[in-house]
This record gives structure tokens, sequence and C-alpha cells, in this order.
């Protein structure tokens, strides 16, 4: 065990993200209770180590997308939108239920946190938000975070959950983010198209190459991130002094092997940077 994932063991602020693939069966679209209950457990015991937990959460435009009988939300104009922003008012309410009724089994409390651009960008609205998420954790709760796609538009959304979660992350000066995919971690090209992508195992900079390898590459039909928003998020995270894992969410008990210290997934390294500006970066997204 190397110095770096030694120090995870440490961690006492730690914001999970998971994707809309990871929450449901690929043969359906429908939700895949049984993967978001191991989710839940391992969220739950990990708080009742003394731990803070916030989850970051994809699944409510899925969810309510089977729900309405949407079968593709590919498109763009004001119907596409209209239609993608039904769908989450229906999964969103969906997610939050079942959310609810699984950390209550293990005597938690989930509280919903819907977010969008506007949020962070806005000083008045980061600063009630911070507040808000200091008090949920001082209290014991663990927030349940998701962009409010209900009323989110392109310019005001921040457009995916591996960005969002790193924004979470710095928000509420995590020290440690965990992205759950369904990909084991980076690699050197696409390992699902070339047999020959090596695997990264730690990131202690990046660099320039790094986040260009990571624009080329696509995310599932189920989401919306790739590996590029998961670039985003790391130089999000680390230079706002949190490291970042990037791990697959196959088996949910990857959870407490990395907070073990155990070698799994990608470890990028928190190289805090005191001249990161949060609000600047997220403005200038989708710019």
């Amino acid at each position: 065990m190397n110095a770096a994932r030694e120090r995870i063991r440490e961690k006492k602020r730690i914001v999970v993200k998971i994707g809309s693939s990871s929450l449901t069966h690929p043969e359906t679209g429908d939700m895949d209770y049984i993967r978001m209950e191991k989710l839940v457990r391992e969220l739950s015991d990990i708080r009742n180590q003394g731990k803070e937990v916030v989850l970051v959460t994809s699944g409510a435009i899925a969810a309510g997308r089977k729900v309405l009988n949407c079968s593709s939300l590919n498109g763009n104009g004001e119907r596409a939108m209209a239609v993608k922003q039904a769908c989450s008012a229906v999964g969103q309410a969906r997610l939050m239920m079942t959310y609810q009724k699984l950390f209550a089994e293990y005597n938690q409390v989930a509280a919903q946190v819907l977010m969008t651009k506007n949020t962070i960008v806005d000083d008045l609205n980061r600063y009630n938000a911070h507040n808000t998420f200091s008090e949920l954790l001082r209290l014991g709760a663990i927030p349940v975070v998701n962009e409010n796609d209900t009323v989110a538009t392109y310019e005001i959304e921040i457009g995916d959950n591996d960005t969002l979660s790193a924004v979470v992350a710095a928000l509420v000066g995590a020290d440690l983010l965990i992205l759950l995919s369904d990909i084991d971690g980076l690699y050197t090209d696409d390992p699902r198209k070339n047999p020959e992508a090596r695997f990264i195992g730690q990131v202690d900079e990046l660099t320039k190459e790094l986040l260009d390898m990571g624009k080329a590459s696509p995310g599932s039909s189920v989401g919306t991130g790739g590996m590029n928003t998961k670039l985003i998020a790391a130089r999000i995270a680390t230079k706002s002094g949190a490291d970042m894992v990037i791990a697959n969410s196959r088996d949910i008990g990857v959870l407490h092997r990395i907070l073990d210290g155990e070698q799994e997934g990608t470890l990028f390294t928190a190289g805090r940077d005191e001249n990161f500006n949060l609000r600047e970066f997220v403005e200038r997204l989708h710019r």
C-alpha cells in the first residue's frame, strides 16, 4: 500500500457519485433495486464509522423515462428539453422515495438537494447551499444530490453528475470524491475498443495529454458522462484539495476497499490550488 492510498483511510468527509448506467438494468432500463440497496448499505456503514457522506446520484431521468414510456431523449430544441424535464419530474420523486425507504432501513436520514449552475455562480445561492450542506452533515443526515433537471436549461445546467459531484466536493470541503462508473478507471485509450489500452493506477498531475485523451471518450447511452467529464471532475476536486478515485460500480463493495486503502480504480491525488475559483470555473462550463 503506497502512502497516497494509506492516507485515504483517514478521510472524514466523502462524496460518492453513482451514474445512471450503474443504477439501471441494461436490458430494460428499469431501476436495479438490488444494486441500490447494496449502495445504501455501504454508505450507511461508512456513516456508522463516523465519516460524513454525501451521495450524488443520477437516475431521475432514466426512471421517469421508463414510467412515461419515453424510449428516447435524443434530439434538440424545446420539445426534447420539455420531455427530458417531464421525465425528471416524475423520476426524481420516485428515485428519492426509493432512497428514503432504503436509508430508513439502516436508521439513516436522507435529505434531497437539487442544484443547478446558478447554485454555484450566484454568490448568495452558493453561500446558502454551503450552509445547508454543513447543517445537514452536522445533524448526521446523508445529503442525496442531483441536478435539478426539471428546471435546468442548457444555459443553467451543469450538465453531468461527474462534474456536479466535484462541484459538491469543493463546496462542502470534502477530502475524498469517489466516482462509481461502468469502467475500472483511467486508461490510455478506451479498453472496450482497444485491447492494448493500459490502465493508469494513479495520477499525481493532470497533464494536457491526459485531458486531451479524455475528450474522445463517449458516455453511456443511459447517462451523460464519459471520461472527459471525469477528468474535468478530477481538475475541480484536486484543485479544491480533495483526492478523487474512479472505480467500477460492478461490485458496490469497492467503496469499502477504497476506504481501506486498497488498490482499486484510479487515484487522482489532491493538489490544492489557492488560485482556483470554483464560481469562475463553473461559469465557464459549456462556453
